[in-house]
This record gives structure tokens, sequence and C-alpha cells, in this order.
């Protein structure tokens, strides 16, 4: 079995034990270890007493590498997504982080998650991702995004506004801060941190968040993810942002976006121990009287 590790830079040396751990149980398992290149520079001056090979960003990893080991947070795993593509290479993450809804391994729980890992105690959980396209090409070939798609004001910026057309029929135009277009994946992330709902990944939606809407009857509103999302801004500012996922971009120019369900999916690793409601109940701490605590 191949198994390719990635993360970022860490600022903290404290996670080097469970890196550490991650890397002498795969050993352990007799894995044939591959480390992302990035990683790799980070990790070269602390683990030396681990054998792998380094993963290089021209090296082919479809039909080659078997399984991703993220470590680190929901970000690291969200950055993992340009790297796999449409891959199909089902992906787990390893929790560095704080809250951790996508990269759901405890890191006191390595040694557990690895052996069931390794033995294929696990199920893939195939989650949706949206793309935007615009004859800009903001992001290149990386257009798309497993949480959501964002545009949003600057900082010192007036707000915007926002008209959006569902399949080319005209929806509403939103004046605030933004809007965020998440996938069912994104609903526990930006989008519920502005009032929307969340969205069980097979449920097959996507919701449009406003951020600080002016209008106070405006609403989060679910949609079908088959439908094709167009938006035009308005900006007394001289720019805004779009976001993709964690990859920001400047706009300074009048165009039009259009955002639909990628025409891939991406997979995650579900243990057998693990479920969704589990995942919900767990991090967002339902069912708990913290009143007793």
């Amino acid at each position: 079995m191949r198994i390719a590790v990635y993360g970022r830079p860490f600022n903290d040396q404290v996670v080097l034990p469970y890196i550490q751990q991650v890397f002498d149980n795969l050993t352990l398992h007799g894995v044939e270890i591959f480390v992302h290149h990035q990683l790799h520079n980070y990790l070269k001056d602390y683990i030396t007493t681990v054998q792998y090979k380094v993963l290089g960003s021209d090296d082919k990893i479809k039909g080659f590498i078997d399984i991703f080991i993220t470590l680190g947070g929901d970000g690291t795993l969200l950055d993992m997504v340009t790297v796999i593509c449409d891959s199909g290479i089902p992906i787990i993450g390893i929790n560095f982080g704080r809250l951790g809804f996508l990269a759901s391994i405890n890191k006191n729980d390595i040694e557990a998650a690895i052996h069931a890992v390794v033995n294929k105690q696990f199920t893939l959980d195939s989650r949706g991702l949206l793309s935007i396209d615009s004859e800009l090409e903001i992001f290149g070939r990386d257009n798309y995004a497993l949480n959501d798609i964002t545009i949003h004001k600057r900082d010192d910026a007036a707000m915007i506004t926002t008209h959006v057309f569902l399949n080319g029929e005209f929806l509403n135009s939103y004046w605030g801060d933004g809007i965020i277009i998440s996938t069912a994946t994104g609903s526990t992330a930006y989008s519920l941190s502005c009032g929307g709902p969340i969205i069980f990944p097979e449920s097959n939606s996507l919701v449009l968040t406003p951020v600080s809407p002016h209008n106070l009857n405006v609403r989060p509103i679910i949609l079908p993810d088959s439908c094709t999302l167009s938006f035009d801004v308005e900006s007394r500012g001289t720019n805004y942002l779009v976001s993709c996922d964690s990859r920001t971009a400047v706009i300074d120019k009048i165009v039009r976006f259009r955002v639909s369900k990628a025409a891939f999916q991406l997979n995650l690793i579900r243990l057998n121990n693990e479920s969704y409601l589990s995942t919900l109940r767990n991090k967002l701490l339902w069912g708990l009287d913290a009143r007793n605590y």
C-alpha cells in the first residue's frame, strides 16, 4: 500500500511527536510512505529516523498513491483538494487544529486510525464540489471548492450589491458585505456562522447565504446542486474579493461569475466507528448540558 502524507509547515513544534507517531505506525504496517514536497521541506530537519520518498509537484499520483493523509486542521485538508483534483484518491485528516469537521481524527487516536486505514476498515464518503468560471479564469485549473465560494467586499470598502441569477433567471439582488455559495459539506463552515442551515452531504443541495445583508427580509436559500448560478457585482470601491475555499483573488473589473457543481467528487475516508451524526454531535456539543461543566 502506498500512502502519501500532506501538511503545512507547523509554527508549534509540540505536534512533532504526533507526526513521528504517524510515520512510526505507517512503518510498522509495512506501508510505502510518500511525503508531499511542501511537508518534506519542513520535516527534513525533524523527522530523520523514518524512510520515506518525496512526492514532487509534477509526480503522477492517480493510480499510484492509494490514500492521502493530511496533518493539520480543516484548512490543510481543503488545500489538499487542489493536489488530488479529480484523481479520486481517498483522504483522511488527522486533526492538529481546533474544530476539525473534515479532519476528524483526533491526534490521540492516531494508532487506531492508521490500523483501520491500512486494514481497509472504512467507507468512502463522496462529497460534491463547486466550480467557478469567468472570462478572467482567476483560479486557473484550481477553480473548484469543497466548502464554499464567496464574494466579499474589501475590509475598508462600502457594502457591495450582488445580482444573482438562477439558471439564467433573475433570483435576487443582495446588498451587504457579500454572499456565500456553500456545498453541503461547507454548510458547517462560514455559511453556518452567517446563519445558514446545516445540510446533510447526501441531500444534493447547496445553500446561498448572504453576509450581513442590508435588507432584513433576505435569508439563506437552499437550492438543488444541479443548478447554475450567475453573479454580477456592483461595488462603490475599486475592487472586491472572490474566494474559492482558502484561495482568494482581488477583482477590479466588471465580470460575471458562474458557479455550478464540479464534474468530480472528493472521497473522504470515514472510519467504521464514525458517522456524520456523531461528528455533528461531537463538534457542536449536541446533547450536552453546558450547565454541568
